[in-house]
């Protein structure tokens, strides 16, 4: 019988954490989904229910929540090209994996804080 050796504690390796981001920002993406189907029926429900509902969504804490969005859009759509260009362009082949990964991750910030600048300046205005 084979002796198997004992098991290592495993470290976060940047794909893994590329991965589980990518799980977290699409159940944000479809969470965001079912609460804009929700405000949307509302203008089925009249202008005043509409109006109510509008007046919620445009305090300050939603605007920051939008900037919560924008990242997960930016993240979820950046990782998933970085997978396809890894599954179906060779880039598996080409080149080290932390680097598109961090790449992913310092891109989405970048675009998230200067998209989220002005979302900040429209909520404490």
């Amino acid at each position: 019988m084979k002796a198997y050796p004992p098991k290592v504690h495993y470290r976060l390796h940047p794909g893994y954490v590329a991965w589980i981001l990518h799980r977290v920002t699409g159940l944000g993406l479809a969470l965001y989904l079912f609460m804009h189907i929700w405000v949307i029926h509302n203008i089925s429900r009249g202008k005043e229910a509409f109006n109510e509902v509008m007046a919620v969504v445009q305090s300050p804490i939603f605007h920051i929540l939008e900037i919560g969005l924008l990242g997960c859009v930016v993240f979820h759509g950046l990782n998933g090209i970085r997978v396809v260009l890894l599954d179906y362009a060779g880039a598996a082949d080409k080149g080290p994996h932390k680097t598109w990964v961090w790449a992913t991750l310092a891109v989405s910030a970048a675009i998230t804080v200067i998209g989220g600048i002005p979302m900040l300046q429209m909520a404490f205005h």
